[in-house]
């Protein structure tokens, strides 16, 4: 698709993605939603400076087209899911660009049950954005829509995730990376309400400092929280709260692929792993598969994006999936990646287990692993390059079973990501630079 990628339409706030777009993305909804009953749409976004501005332009357009719009104000994308699908939405939409920096922005819609929206509406929207589509009817009169502050969606969503929680947390001293993002009103609340002694970090939003230097993609800053408080363990989470990454007692960073690897033998000791199945994507460290392999866990592997996860798991019932991002999704709670849940699930685990969070990751042993990104002018040319399979098979070959080698255009960018798992090192930096050496000598990188 021209705007719509995996994770909704994103680009640089007032450049690639711009009001007007918001404007027209806020009309066909208002329209489409509005054919046999008054249209109900709830929107939250993040504490990008930017974010105003979508949402006002947003709204704009759906009452224009005499839906109406509900406003959760700033809050995480997995409430605005859960508000969609227990309210009787229509569909929902979170105004956020994730992990981006601030001058970033997106536009995420989701369906009335809570996942991502189907991509026959996303095209329909852009070929409305080119005006392929004609003009559509304004509303008029009593028909036009309404706006509605719609906070106490939040607040229940904030009451459900209190509610997951099986055992006090009291005792349980806590750090909180929020990212100065979404999370910052809530995570605390949630924690705090739990009964655990809670430290955070990075919960003072301006608009321009959301993931700067903190949160899920820059994990130091929670690391060091851990060590100098000596809490027992810490999260961190990114800028719209879907994903998270722990960290242990010592400092120990506990990622996504960690997650699902804590998580899936728990729920298999105790007979909830529907299928014996986890879900995983192209990009989960090799260690995972080994350790999955080790405890008796089958698993799936798809592309990279949440999407591809979810998609995978509704097919075939699974109830855990995600990626190595943090981005993990328990669908028995929630029909996305959620920050928020996936800390509390970690924290039931340890607490029934009555153990640490070091000693669960234990059984997993994480291959070094190094990405590097070559700008390219045509992606399909470089995967479809002849030499550059050859120099890929002939790496494959010398790796054998302990490592892999991995080359994936980026869903977003012009970008090729050359990725090498090794028992070193050394070894992933000698063949990555070996496959990025071919592409370079075959004239396609930039």
């Amino acid at each position: 698709m021209k705007y719509f990628g995996t994770d909704g339409f994103r680009g640089e706030a007032g450049k690639v993605l711009t009001a007007d777009h918001a404007y027209r993305i806020g009309r066909y909804l208002g329209w489409y939603y509005n054919q046999d009953h008054k249209g109900r749409i709830v929107i939250g976004k993040d504490t990008r400076r930017s974010s105003y501005m979508f949402e006002y332009a947003l709204v704009s357009g759906i009452i224009a087209s005499g839906s109406n719009a509900y406003l959760l104000h700033v809050t995480t994308t997995p409430s605005v899911a859960y508000v969609a699908r227990t309210e009787d939405f229509d569909c929902g939409v979170m105004i956020s660009a994730s992990h981006n920096p601030f001058y970033d922005n997106g536009i995420k819609i989701l369906d009335g049950n809570g996942h991502k929206m189907a991509a026959k509406v996303e095209e329909a929207i852009e070929r409305y954005i080119d005006g392929e589509m004609g003009e559509l009817p304004f509303s008029t009169g009593e028909d036009i829509g309404i706006a509605t502050d719609y906070a106490i969606g939040r607040n229940r969503y904030i009451g459900y995730l209190i509610s997951l929680a099986t055992r006090s947390y009291s005792g349980k001293r806590v750090g909180l990376d929020c990212s100065n993002g979404s999370s910052f009103s809530i995570a605390k609340s949630v924690f705090d309400a739990l009964g655990a002694k809670t430290y955070v970090s990075h919960a003072d939003p301006n608009g321009l400092n959301i993931n700067k230097d903190c949160g899920s993609t820059h994990i130091d800053s929670l690391v060091e929280l851990v060590k100098e408080k000596e809490l027992d363990l810490g999260f961190a989470f990114d800028g719209d709260a879907d994903r998270c990454i722990a960290v242990d007692n010592t400092g120990r960073i506990i990622d996504g692929d960690h997650i699902i690897y804590i998580c899936g033998k728990y729920l298999k000791n105790r007979n909830k792993l529907d299928g014996n199945h986890v879900v995983v994507t192209v990009m989960s460290n090799l260690g995972l598969f080994k350790a999955l392999e080790q405890a008796d866990i089958e698993y799936d592997v798809t592309a990279v994006g949440d999407k591809y996860v979810s998609e995978d798991m509704e097919k075939n019932g699974y109830v855990l999936g995600g990626e190595q991002s943090g981005h993990i999704i328990f669908s028995r709670y929630a029909t996305t990646g959620d920050g928020i849940l996936t800390a509390i699930m970690l924290m039931e685990t340890v607490l029934e287990s009555k153990t640490t969070l070091k000693t669960l990751a234990g059984g997993m042993k994480k291959y070094p692993q190094l990405l590097k990104n070559v700008r390219v002018e045509d992606k399909k040319a470089v995967l479809d390059n002849e030499s550059v399979r050859e120099c890929c098979k002939d790496i494959e070959e010398q790796l054998g079973e302990n490592g892999r080698i991995l080359l994936r255009e980026s869903g977003t960018e012009p970008l090729i990501r050359v990725m090498v798992e090794a028992e070193t090192d050394e070894l992933c930096r000698r063949y990555v630079d070996q496959m990025i050496s071919c592409i370079k000598e075959e004239g396609l990188a930039l």
